[in-house]
């Protein structure tokens, strides 16, 4: 940025929506923030032709008139991380919002929500020794009252030398001087730029597999940490329920869930659940690791294009401490929405659909930060992230939902016939895709279970198969088709009813474990086994359909979520059930 020796000042001379361009500010550099207007609306510089500049307000910019001041601030656009973040819900540019629990509207005050938010005191217990030579990325100490997961103080990047000052244990204030590394003082509190990636020092290459508790990713299509994956799927599929299970039941240290641009009352829920549901992990609250950046559809057009950015960089945060995070964005349909209607304002050349030509490199700048990396400090830490996609009409092919998918390790498409007859979750097994699945299977291999891949092989088979299977039978009739493939047909069913379909709202189904699911598909299996062994020794396929099949449906919803031996003692009732035919 240009220094500021000087206040440098110019004045409105168009308004248009969320565009704002202004004249006679010397120096304006891009992506400098500028206040703009009598109640100094934060506006972000995106383009500059010689006198003029073009800025994009991230606050409504109703009343705001040519001639008004604008003033540049020589900083970038960017939020203030510390303690305190978990738990709270902030908008699109990290400014608290009210801390009535589903009080979700940002005041014109966010600048003095956000002076409040770094007065709050916290207890700091200092863990390193003074006279040490410390660098980027080394633990000052730990404030043990900020949420559910240990906060740690850092060394900030570009920070070497010698402690030489370190506060004792007490309380203090975000604002406050905590400790001196050579002649910088490090703070409890830091402010970071939001559109530029926190540093580490090396990406790994090596998968490990995050555990969403969902059977139907975790079996089918699963997700390494620090990948990256897209959920597109038109209204009433179920996106929203498939991304707040994941919220609340993945194996992540903190959620940073991002409402973007969504309807009011769906962050409201949001809220709601993971305020009351508890944390398996730790018995207190799940929202107690959730950081919630909410921009809903009533809130300013372009603060939903920085909410984006604002999630990753809180991310990011986290991971520097050490701990595995999920970014739930949802959803970025909505947030090329802003991009597309701030392009057309500028008159940029419109491209397919009218988004703006570099959305492929826009949707690229985000999913490019997930990662799962060494810290500056040393500790392995991770970056998932995953993005609803809505497309209109539920249109596939459009714009957003084509390019995520080049970015993405994992699609988890939602098909609409699915969610019409009430299969949740609705994530279609022909439309998905997983690019890690050889890569997790040998994770699986060398972590002692080294049956996952045929397992999966042989589910994902069947499932295809009795896909085929019922498109033939719908023409020439069930009863035409051979026994052994009548038996792929019912395995087929066996399988989407008892392992792939997931009750949420049930106490034992809206989370199942590695051993439970794997249970699962076993029981399904060899019951499917069993039949074709059946029919192969002259039983009639119809005489095995009409075997009463419960034990293997109920299994999922009458064991608990990490109960696989009470879904053994099923597969047992069932196999024994089958050979009562003979």
């Amino acid at each position: 940025m240009a220094p500021v020796t000087q206040r440098r000042v110019g004045n409105v001379v168009r308004v248009s929506g969320p565009l704002v361009e202004v004249e006679g500010i010397e120096g304006l550099a891009m992506l400098e923030l500028v206040e703009v207007g009598p109640y100094r609306i934060s506006a972000e510089t995106v383009a500059v032709t010689g006198p003029r500049a073009t800025l994009q307000a991230y606050e409504y910019t109703g009343g705001l008139k040519v001639g008004d001041l604008a003033a540049a601030t020589g900083a970038e656009l960017s939020g203030v991380l510390g303690p305190g973040l978990l738990g709270q819900v902030f908008d699109g540019l990290m400014r608290p919002l009210s801390m009535a629990p589903l009080w979700l509207a940002p005041e014109r005050t966010g600048s003095a929500q956000a002076n409040t938010f770094l007065e709050r005191r916290w207890n700091f217990d200092p863990t390193a020794t003074v006279g040490s030579r410390l660098a980027p990325g080394d633990v000052l100490g730990t404030v043990p009252d900020s949420g559910a997961v240990e906060h740690r103080l850092l060394v900030p990047a570009g920070v070497t030398g010698e402690l030489t000052w370190l506060a004792p244990q007490s309380r203090l204030r975000g604002s406050d001087v905590v400790a001196r590394v050579g002649d910088h003082d490090v703070r409890l509190a830091e402010r970071a730029a939001l559109r530029r990636q926190r540093p580490f020092r090396t990406r790994h290459a090596e998968v490990v597999p995050l555990h969403t508790g969902q059977r139907v990713l975790d079996l089918l299509f699963p997700l390494a940490r620090g990948a990256a994956a897209a959920v597109p799927g038109g209204f009433g599929t179920g996106k929203t329920l498939l991304l707040q299970q994941i919220a609340k039941w993945s194996d992540a240290d903190v959620i940073v869930y991002v409402g973007c641009g969504e309807r009011g009352n769906e962050m409201a829920d949001v809220l709601e659940g993971l305020s009351e549901l508890e944390d398996g992990r730790t018995g207190g609250r799940l929202i107690d690791r959730t950081v919630i950046i909410a921009n809903t559809s009533n809130m300013p057009m372009m603060a939903r294009e920085a909410s984006i950015f604002t999630g990753i960089t809180v991310a990011e945060f986290y991971r520097d401490m050490g701990h595995d995070v999920v970014v739930i964005a949802d959803s970025t349909s909505r947030w090329a929405e802003a991009l597309r209607e701030f392009a057309n304002r500028n008159g940029d050349l419109p491209a397919e659909e009218g988004y703006p030509a570099d959305l492929s490199s826009a949707l690229a700048s985000f999913y490019e930060r997930a990662g799962r990396v060494t810290t500056l400090g040393g500790r392995t830490a991770s970056v998932t992230v995953i993005g609803a996609v809505s497309p209109p009409g539920g249109d596939m092919s459009e714009p957003v939902t084509t390019d995520s998918q080049r970015f993405v390790r994992a699609l988890w498409m939602l098909d609409r016939d699915l969610a019409y007859s009430r299969h949740y979750p609705a994530v279609s097994w022909t439309g998905s895709f997983a690019r890690d699945v050889d890569a997790l299977g040998a994770w699986q291999a060398t972590h002692g279970r080294p049956g996952w891949v045929e397992r999966r092989a042989r589910a994902a088979a069947l499932i295809a198969e009795a896909d085929r299977l019922e498109s033939l039978a719908e023409v020439i009739g069930v009863s035409s088709l051979p026994g052994h493939e009548r038996m792929t047909m019912l395995g087929g069913r066996l399988l989407r009813e008892g392992v792939l379909m997931q009750n949420a709202l049930s106490a034992n189904d809206g989370f199942c474990s590695v051993e439970k699911t794997a249970a699962l598909l076993d029981l399904v299996l060899d019951v499917v086994a069993a039949c074709r062994r059946l029919v192969e020794q002259g039983i009639a396929a119809a005489a095995v359909e009409q075997v009463d099949f419960g034990p293997v449906l109920r299994a999922r919803e009458e064991s608990g979520p990490s109960d696989a031996a009470g879904v053994a003692a099923s597969r047992t009732v069932m196999l024994g059930r089958l050979e009562q035919l003979l």
